[in-house]
């Protein structure tokens, strides 16, 4: 089928100051030395080929203290306007939730609604026309749906987690059209009731296998018509391309290191 993109705006913040200095996933190893320069190189080249493609890249200044601050998928989840703030799980981050809310009260956003529990913003939540996919198990506390739901106006389905290599629900979910509620996924990162769920829901969803879910090939970004994925998952763009989407393949190496990619980096302003 022929496919159309939307114009989007993203939020991107520069590594600037990324470094593995602790480890609060599996794929951080504060041992394995990151090469700064080709992070932020890295990056710069998905940040172009958003606005080569016309779409709108804010950029939200870093800071040296918060060293995953890049990854800025988990600072909000904005719908509709409507900014649900961020609250995350491990000391190490929690001061960037206060730099998001700052940059939504600068921009016209208005007072981002303070989360009652811990959420990782679009870490673990994704917008599909009906529905707001929920992940719990590793970071978001299941008492944050209610929340969530509530402030942005989508009936929240609970998903479990449950490989801690899949500790964000944008590790092993990406939406592919959300016009038409298409996405893809990775049945094992979830418990056998999220699959059941998934099966019912999404029944004609692209099921990705391990291999490129292992390189994260599913924290990608797509705007309809385009899918942004780590040029490493190889498997996905075929099946991709059958479904009339083109694949634009990015390779994020070093972001990788501290276990993120594409859709790690690009918060969507939607509204």
């Amino acid at each position: 089928m022929p496919r159309h993109a939307a114009a989007r705006r993203y939020l991107m913040c520069r590594p600037q100051f990324f470094t593995v200095a602790y480890a609060i996933n599996p794929w951080m190893n504060p041992a394995k030395p990151v090469d700064v320069p080709l992070a932020v190189a890295q990056w710069e080249v998905l940040r172009d080929r958003y606005r080569a493609f016309g779409h709108t890249v804010e950029e939200l200044d870093p800071h040296p203290s918060l060293p995953d601050m890049v990854f800025a998928a988990n600072g909000a989840t904005v719908v509709d306007g409507r900014v649900l703030g961020a609250r995350f799980a491990h000391p190490e981050r929690q001061a960037e939730a206060a730099a998001h809310a700052a940059w939504f009260r600068a921009h016209g956003f208005g007072e981002p609604v303070e989360p009652l529990h811990v959420n990782e913003g679009e870490g673990d939540f994704a917008v599909t026309r009906n529905w707001l996919l929920a992940g719990r198990g590793f970071r978001t506390s299941p008492l944050a749906h209610a929340q969530a739901q509530e402030v942005l106006g989508r009936p929240v389905i609970g998903l479990d987690l449950v490989d801690p290599r899949y500790y964000h629900l944008d590790t092993a979910l990406a939406v592919l059209d959300d016009r038409s509620d298409e996405i893809m996924y990775y049945p094992d990162a979830f418990s056998p009731g999220s699959r059941a769920v998934l099966r019912r829901l999404f029944p004609d969803a692209l099921i990705a296998g391990e291999q490129d879910a292992a390189v994260l090939g599913l924290n990608a970004v797509s705007d309809g018509a385009r899918v942004f994925l780590p040029q490493a998952a190889q498997g996905l763009f075929g099946p991709l391309r059958e479904r009339g989407f083109e694949p634009v393949g990015v390779d994020l190496g070093e972001l990788l290191k501290g276990g993120g990619s594409v859709k790690c980096c690009t918060q969507e302003l939607r509204g």
